[in-house]
């Protein structure tokens, strides 16, 4: 009975220091950093993957700049031979960078 009274009683807000900062409690993050990339053409390709990486070539010397492959459309890619499941997936990609939900993954550096 005393146990419920004073968990109901209990209210964090009124703690004088907070519950995270008590001596020997560490906080562990299973994230690692994040990797910074210089993100080109070649780079977003190889991030997407799934064979779309064979088309690096064609769309740096067609377009050039990776600004310019972000607000490409379909039918510009059409016109230089990518096949449909690369060009959904290249544009797929293209629109989850843009919103901010994906990055490619940073190559890790050799020591």
């Amino acid at each position: 009975m005393a146990w419920r009274q004073m968990m109901s009683s209990f209210n964090p807000r009124t703690l004088s220091t907070p519950l995270h900062s008590f001596a020997g409690l560490a906080t562990f993050s299973s994230k690692s950093a994040p990797r910074i990339v210089k993100v080109g053409i070649p780079e977003f390709l190889n991030g997407v993957g799934k064979g779309v990486e064979a088309h690096v070539e064609k769309l740096e010397s067609e377009i050039g700049d990776f600004q310019k492959l972000l607000v490409t459309r379909t039918l510009k890619l059409k016109k230089l031979g990518i096949p449909c499941k690369h060009r959904k997936l290249i544009l797929k990609y293209t629109h989850k960078y843009r919103v901010g939900l994906w990055r490619p993954q940073g190559v890790p550096v050799k020591s």
